[in-house]
């Protein structure tokens, strides 16, 4: 592993662990050269995703981008990172036991708002006001309103 600090090529691992929720190991890596010290985390990755953007357009899913629209949804609300790891792992599992290598950026979006209207309100708004592309304030109503609304079936 290359040292993020210096970009050596040795690292030595000095402490391995599972998570909590065992999804991944985290490991603590210290540089051969400059002596820093950083966290790594290894996860099983079981296939490769391709997303589908609403303009047609492919690009691999990056787990990295998906943890970042989360984390601004959630900035500031009192979410514990433990919390905020299991929800993004859940969401990866689901898509890659969908059996599709190839999934619409639509469904990633609804997964998180899902996953994110049982977290935390607020953030469930935050990411829907950027996701369904909110222009005034009406949409905010709107939305709230339909929110608040018990689900057909229910």
């Amino acid at each position: 592993m290359r040292c993020p600090f210096c970009q050596h090529e040795d690292t030595q691992v000095k402490d391995s662990r599972p998570t909590e929720d065992g999804a991944c190991i985290r490991r603590r890596r210290q540089c051969d050269a400059c002596g820093s010290r950083f966290t790594t985390f290894e996860r099983v990755q079981l296939r490769e995703l391709i997303v589908i953007k609403r303009s047609g357009r492919r690009a691999p899913f990056d787990r990295e981008k998906l943890t970042r629209s989360v984390m601004i949804a959630l900035r500031k609300r009192p979410i514990d990172g433990e919390k905020v790891e299991q929800l993004i792992s859940g969401i990866v599992r689901r898509l890659e036991s969908m059996g599709e290598t190839e999934i619409p950026s639509e469904s990633i979006g609804e997964m998180v708002m899902e996953a994110l209207a049982n977290t935390d309100p607020v953030a469930y708004v935050r990411y829907a006001s950027v996701y369904r592309d909110f222009r005034d304030t009406g949409d905010f109503a709107d939305f709230i309103e339909e929110a608040g609304k018990p689900k057909s079936g229910s």
